[in-house]
């Protein structure tokens, strides 16, 4: 990690976090030139849904929501880099504050609603960007779109970013856009999925290649929903799915934040919540169903238990904004040391 930017993460966790958020991320692209190259084993790339990753950490959906700082998070070192949550139109998002942290815990809860600058915004700067890494992108409604009429989006933002995705999550399961999670239930995901398949299969002639589409499920979904979901998805043919989300069970932590706070919450106690979903949705879609893991994983230990759940690879988030580079640095050495153990590390 640049001493610079190990030096100033306690002065970013004592502003508000949206703040500290932008402040970081424009002194990343200033850093970009001086980051160290990182070199990691060979031994520890990945292939996942006809990708190859050159190891098994990314980034996650909503630290870079419009590609503004690709290249500069690139330079960190993660094998991949979803950006978004993308709308077909630039939208605010919610009022602020819609950010706020439980520092004890290590988790924030954010009540964002897809803030970004739309799919054009973006199209241009995937365009533009040098990173060389995996590149996904997440996509999702606007906030004024009828839930009835959601697909229209999702194929719209399709069809604009395709040509600059390596890999899209299909995000129904975001806790701050008004009914959007009633998408992972099976009508409304078979009516969005199905509508992008349909899309990318017109796509996938016009630019000669075919573009992965993972789902985005919440932590909060039962056994029986589970269950539902994952025969949804082997039914759709979709390549892969991402677990988890933010969850929206907050009532243990209201005491630590503003009265009638909402949102979904991210950090390590998110942690259990999506071992969980990823342990059962293996168990349900079989060995070979890509799965990538995200929630609460703040140390080494919690990496490896992702991965020992399930998890083909996984991303960071609230781990990386509380620790920053120091936390891939930690996963990474972990990862090396229990591929070079006898029995080797299971990087699926």
């Amino acid at each position: 990690m640049s001493a610079l930017a190990a030096a100033a993460l306690p002065v970013l966790t004592r502003l508000d976090p949206e703040t500290a958020h932008t402040l970081a991320l424009r002194g990343l692209r200033w850093l970009r030139p001086l980051w160290p190259r990182r070199d990691v084993p060979a031994n520890l790339a990945v292939a996942c849904a006809g990708l190859k990753f050159a190891h098994p950490v990314g980034l996650a959906a909503g630290f870079d929501k419009n590609a503004d700082y690709l290249d500069a998070l690139g330079a960190v070192g993660f094998s991949h880099i979803e950006v978004g949550t993308v709308t077909p139109r630039p939208q605010p998002g919610n009022p602020r504050p819609r950010m706020f942290r439980i520092r004890a815990r290590a988790a924030l809860v954010n009540r964002m609603g897809f803030n970004n600058k739309g799919a054009d915004h973006v199209a241009a700067r995937m365009q533009r960007s040098a990173y060389r890494g995996i590149r996904g992108i997440s996509i999702g409604k606007n906030f004024d779109t009828p839930i009835e009429s959601a697909e229209r989006d999702y194929v719209e933002c399709l069809r604009k970013l395709y040509e600059y995705a390596d890999y899209v999550a299909v995000n129904v399961s975001s806790p701050n856009t008004a009914r959007l999670r009633e998408l992972q239930s099976q009508g409304g995901l078979e009516r969005i999925a199905g509508s992008l398949i349909d899309e990318r299969t017109a796509l996938a002639r016009r630019f000669g290649r075919t573009v992965p589409l993972f789902v985005k499920v919440a932590p909060d979904l039962d056994d029986d929903q589970l269950a539902v979901l994952a025969a949804q998805l082997r039914a759709l043919k979709v390549d892969g799915v991402i677990a988890t989300n933010t969850s929206n069970r907050l009532d243990e932590f209201a005491p630590q934040l503003p009265a009638g706070c909402t949102g979904g919450l991210s950090g390590r106690p998110l942690h259990r919540l999506s071992v969980g979903v990823i342990r059962r949705l293996r168990a349900l879609l079989g060995e070979e169903f890509p799965i990538i893991g995200v929630g609460g994983i703040c140390g080494a230990d919690e990496a490896l238990a992702t991965l020992g759940a399930g998890a083909n690879l996984i991303q960071l988030y609230t781990g990386f904004a509380y620790r920053g580079s120091r936390l891939l640095d930690e996963i990474l050495e972990a990862l090396a040391q229990a591929a070079a153990a006898p029995h080797g590390a299971s990087t699926r």
